[in-house]
């Protein structure tokens, strides 16, 4: 992507950036007032709206409430369950059921909220049709609204529904409930609450809200206003946490955008929900918004104008300096620029002719670095030419110890030519497996020749040296410990290298039938050398921890048959790492430290 800056003039950025910035910053503060204010809108709608439908819902729980324990305490009533047991003769079941109508009627008449009550029994004695009481053939209830609601529960309410009455049809709420005696089912009794009143209560002193009223089970009993279908009432009652709250249907389910506050009260079985549309109560908050709208557009204008001046008094010094600039030579005659500024341009142009000064002062030097760069580059080239003479010396002393015919200094000579020639590995600081293995060997060779053969070896590998790397004469100085001090005392030895993989690990262990590991040196001599054998090994666990961190190193321990033990744990790597010149350099110096100290 190209940098705006890099292509056009700073005057037409400045100012068209400017110009942006204002364009956003209106909008992001339009958007601002609007979402701000509109939340506070809501939240405040949502706390008072919680409020009331919380006062609505604990004055309707207390009527139906009251309406429960009244058909509790009528479905146990003495008369009640005699008349419906049906145990005397026909004049005496008249005469009860007569009594059973009179007390519920006196309810009825007592208490405005009842409508009517229906009580379903076996064998009813036939009463007027128009009464508020009414005992029903208990096979009708079967064709009820409501019946459905009795087939898992011993009562329940219905939702809104229609009842006949000298009046007409009158909507009701009912409250079923089964009479049991002796756990014997002998009917059921049906107490219409007065639909209209409920909604009064739940009305309040807004008549044009939109609410509703469900049951513990999620079914609609009644609403009034605008009430959504009820298949759409079940998907988004899915989303009630059982608690009073509220939520946004953001146009889901069908509905349109609106805020829904629901009240569920701890002591009550109903849930009051009311719905408000969304761009009525955001309508506030939208009209701030067009006002402010309005205002920082009559805002950017004038600030565009002033921007413009300015941008042209910005760019007019930035324009002096470029013309200097892409005229000038060294040693010419170079534009001038103005004196007059004291501000930041003023700064500016002071460092514009401080370096100009310094160019020819570069210029001079540049040709003695160059010099300086070019007697190091040939000091360099030198420094390689050094490995390749001791590499021939070596080989000429070879071809005189086979002239002189001492055949074991020749291969000795052979043999020291090979570890310094792996040693050095052209500059690299890792080597294949394989190539640190015949390092090893050609040193355990000479170490063989000195001692005859007293000193032996094997090395046991599962493992594809020639396929994985490590870091060069890594074992080389545990093995040379092991001869110069563990069998420092002794005519002979025995020295096994194993190596193994483990997952993405590869485990290298140098085991020795030597003394073990020593407290203390008993000579000088020794104490010499085991300085010398602490500074290769120390070399080693150096090296593994800067390449690979405090996951890997090395381990020395004693083994209980005698000996010392060295496991070396070092990463699978499958191909050289890569590294830079100065380390390549630093990495032939090792090499050679290596060589001479251990």
């Amino acid at each position: 992507m190209n940098n705006p800056f890099k292509k056009y003039k700073i005057d037409n950025l400045f100012f068209r950036g400017f110009a942006g910035l204002m364009i956003v910053v209106l909008g992001c503060t339009v958007w601002a007032s609007y979402g701000i204010s509109s939340k506070e809108l809501v939240k405040s709608t949502s706390y008072y709206q919680q409020q009331l439908l919380d006062e609505l819902n604990s004055e309707i729980s207390a009527r139906l409430l009251t309406i429960e324990q009244i058909s509790l305490s009528t479905s146990r009533d003495d008369e009640v369950i005699t008349l419906l047991t049906g145990k005397k003769d026909d004049f005496d079941r008249y005469r009860r059921s007569r009594s059973v109508e009179q007390t519920l009627a006196n309810l009825t008449y007592s208490i405005p909220l009842i409508q009517g009550i229906d009580l379903y029994m076996d064998r009813p004695v036939q009463g007027d049709s128009k009464n508020y009481i009414q005992l029903r053939d208990r096979s009708d209830a079967a064709g009820q609204v409501w019946y459905p609601l009795l087939q898992n529960s011993d009562f329940a309410w219905s939702r809104e529904h229609p009842v006949p009455s000298v009046q007409g049809d009158v909507p009701v709420l009912s409250f079923i409930r089964k009479i049991m005696f002796d756990d014997k089912y002998l009917g059921i009794l049906v107490i219409h609450v007065k639909a209209d009143s409920i909604k009064s209560i739940l009305a309040g002193h807004s008549s044009a809200a939109d609410r509703i009223m469900i049951d513990a089970q999620g079914q609609q009993l009644l609403g009034i206003g605008e009430l959504p279908k009820q298949p759409e009432l079940f998907q988004w009652m899915d989303e009630l946490n059982g608690q009073s709250g509220s939520t946004r249907t953001h146009g889901k389910y069908n509905m349109s955008d609106s805020l829904l506050v629901y009240s569920k009260l701890a002591d009550s079985n109903w849930t009051l929900v009311e719905m408000t549309p969304w761009k009525q109560i955001t309508a506030g908050s939208l009209r701030l918004a067009e006002v402010i709208g309005v205002i920082g557009i009559a805002a950017i204008l004038l600030t565009l104008l002033l921007t413009h001046w300015l941008s042209r008094q910005f760019t007019k010094p930035i324009k002096q300096l470029v013309g200097a600039m892409s005229s000038y030579t060294v040693g010419g005659s170079n534009t001038e620029l103005p004196a007059d500024y004291t501000n930041e341009f003023g700064y500016l142009f002071s460092g514009y002719r401080k370096q100009n000064e310094r160019i020819e002062e570069l210029y001079l030097s540049l040709q003695r670095r160059h010099e300086q760069q070019r007697k190091a580059e040939m000091e360099a080239l030198q420094a390689n030419i050094n490995p390749h003479f001791l590499y021939n010396t070596l080989d000429q002393l070879n071809w005189m110890a086979i002239a002189k015919g001492q055949d074991e200094m020749s291969r000795i000579l052979e043999l020291m030519g090979r570890m310094f020639r792996i040693g050095l590995s052209n500059g690299e600081s890792f080597i294949t497996l394989e190539e640190e293995v015949q390092h090893v060997r050609c040193y355990l060779e000479i170490q063989q020749l000195r001692w005859g053969t007293g000193l032996e070896y094997a090395v046991h590998s599962s493992v594809p040296m020639q396929q994985l790397y490590l870091p060069k004469l890594t074992l080389q100085p545990f093995v040379e410990n092991a001869i110069v001090h563990g069998f420092n005392t002794r005519s002979e030895g025995r020295i096994d290298l194993y190596f193994r993989e483990e997952q993405d690990r590869i485990m290298i262990t140098i085991e020795d039938n030597g003394v073990g590991l020593q407290k203390e040196p008993a000579t000088a001599a020794a104490s010499a050398k085991r300085r010398t054998g602490g500074y290769g090994i120390r070399n080693v666990k150096e090296r593994i921890a800067a390449y690979f961190g405090a996951s890997y190193g090395v381990k020395i321990e004693e083994r209980t048959e005698g000996g010392t033990r060295v496991t070396v744990t070092l990463p699978r790597l499958q191909e050289r790492p890569a590294q830079t010149h100065g380390e390549q350099q630093a990495a032939v110096s090792n090499s050679s430290d290596n060589i001479i100290t251990n």
